[in-house]
């Protein structure tokens, strides 16, 4: 029987070692998780034997348990790192419409040749949809997870429609002696450019210019590839016989504390003047885009010379895109002209500049053109059992029967924690620790060596016996 019994002791010592040995051998393998060999004793008896005097049968392996505490983070200079503070499990396909999922912790993640995110091994890491603007999340059902995509370039061009510009205008400033030129920059006081997009996606600078006529009142001029234009969206062409004369876009009026005129605008005044009984900005400027059919001569678009149009008129709102207090037209006694907004809702073709991932897993490409774009939220997997997940290599793990189903949410909800971007989660191995257990468990091995020894040597004499 003691022969038995130290032969379990053995093996058991070995089993101990093998995991001990696992453990040291992955102490930098990015998102493992060490295992612990749980020992029990073995104890056979009957109804008719005595508990008193029975000693035991040895020892058996019950359990290599492995732990998922977490591991330290170790920062780098790849945004696709991605490190998980907390319970949660990336979600993994091997295949773009599989519906097998893998998990794991290891985050080392980078793109493939068709630009899916995906981990070493080529599996596919899996997120929620979103919605591309807000980022919104449509859908946290596991199910609904598709492998997530950066695509290279950001679509179509967008043509400008709406600007937003705001300024202060210096009170101190002089009317100008000559009549404007743009040209000229003693015929105006200030000015201001934007770059705006046709329907190509060619680039215009569109230029404005702020002329003071009289206290409290100014005249603004605007030039589209340095040609001018007026109200209604015609080009002025000073050379022409008769000159046709330089004519503004807009009058604005202040009243004494430098805010837009709360005066309602008199019917009899020029219909230039965008004043309102607000007090806080001055309305929109409407520029016809299109050729207008009843008069050719209307339209931003025939300011083009490259096949483009502007499909849609162009307003200009004299304020920021959110409306704050702070960015509205002033004009103060500032010594200088300051511009406070001065945005555009068009765009070219862009190129992917760079990718950013928040803690919420939400994941956002941002584009040459100044676009930016959602691309989904990286879905987080939690068990209610994560030690009875079934480990199949590769740092990964499979769902079984013990761990229970699979619980996908987002990212900072529950128990699933948070996402680092940047970084990856170490091994949670403590090698200290490791190399205590691997003396114990080789002192283990010796001794019921040693017990298997004595036994033979037993045996051994008992045999001699005459």
């Amino acid at each position: 029987m003691s022969f038995n019994i130290a032969l379990t002791g053995i093996a058991a010592a070995q089993k101990d070692l093998d995991v001990t040995a696992n453990n040291i051998a992955n102490v930098n393998t990015t998102g493992f998780k060490e295992s612990r060999a749980e020992f029990a004793d073995v104890y056979a008896s009957s109804v008719f034997s005595s508990g008193k005097t029975k000693n035991g049968d040895g020892v058996q392996t019950t359990m290599v348990a492995q732990q998922f505490h977490q591991g330290s983070l170790k920062f780098t200079q790849n945004s696709l790192d991605l490190a998980i503070e907390g319970e949660g499990y990336f979600a993994m396909s091997n295949s773009l419409q599989s519906q097998d999922f893998t998990y794991s912790r290891a985050g080392a993640f980078k793109l493939n040749k068709d630009n899916f995110i995906v981990n070493a091994k080529g599996d596919y890491l899996q997120g929620f949809p979103v919605d591309p603007s807000t980022g919104d999340t449509t859908s946290l059902s596991l199910s609904t997870t598709s492998p997530i995509q950066i695509p290279d370039a950001s679509g179509s061009p967008r043509a400008t429609s709406q600007i937003y510009t705001s300024f202060n205008l210096d009170a101190t400033a002089q009317p100008p002696t000559i009549a404007f030129d743009p040209t000229q920059s003693a015929s105006y006081n200030s000015r201001t450019a934007i770059t705006v997009y046709d329907s190509l996606g060619e680039s215009h600078t569109l230029q404005l210019f702020f002329r003071k006529t009289a206290d409290n009142e100014w005249s603004t001029y605007a030039t589209m590839d340095d040609k001018p234009f007026n109200h209604n969206a015609q080009q002025i062409d000073p050379t022409a016989t008769p000159p046709v004369p330089y004519t503004p876009v807009s009058v604005f009026r202040f009243d004494a504390s430098g805010i837009p005129s709360q005066t309602a605008d008199d019917p009899s005044a020029s219909p230039l003047t965008f004043s309102n009984n607000t007090g806080t900005t001055f309305n929109p400027l409407s520029l016809a885009g299109p050729q207008d059919a009843v008069d050719p001569t209307i339209g931003m678009s025939n300011l083009l010379e490259n096949g483009a149009t502007f499909p849609n008129d162009i307003v200009v709102n004299w304020r920021d895109e959110a409306n704050t207090a702070q960015k509205l037209p002033t004009q103060y006694s500032s010594g200088r002209f300051e511009v406070k907004a001065l945005e555009q809702d068009g765009a070219t073709v862009g190129r992917l500049a760079g990718i950013d991932i928040g803690t919420d897993g939400k994941v956002v490409a941002s584009y040459t053109n100044g676009d930016s774009t959602f691309l989904g939220q990286v879905a987080l997997v939690r068990f209610p059992n994560s030690q009875g997940l079934q480990a199949i290599g590769n740092t990964e793990w499979k769902k079984s029967l013990s761990s229970g189903e699979p619980l996908a949410g987002e990212p900072n909800t529950g128990t699933l924690g948070g996402i680092s971007s940047s970084a990856l989660e170490q091994s949670n191995v403590n090698l200290t620790n490791e190399l205590v257990d691997l003396i114990s468990a080789q002192r283990n091995f010796q001794a019921n060596s040693r017990a298997l020894e004595v036994n033979s040597t037993l045996q051994q004499n008992i045999l001699q016996i005459r």
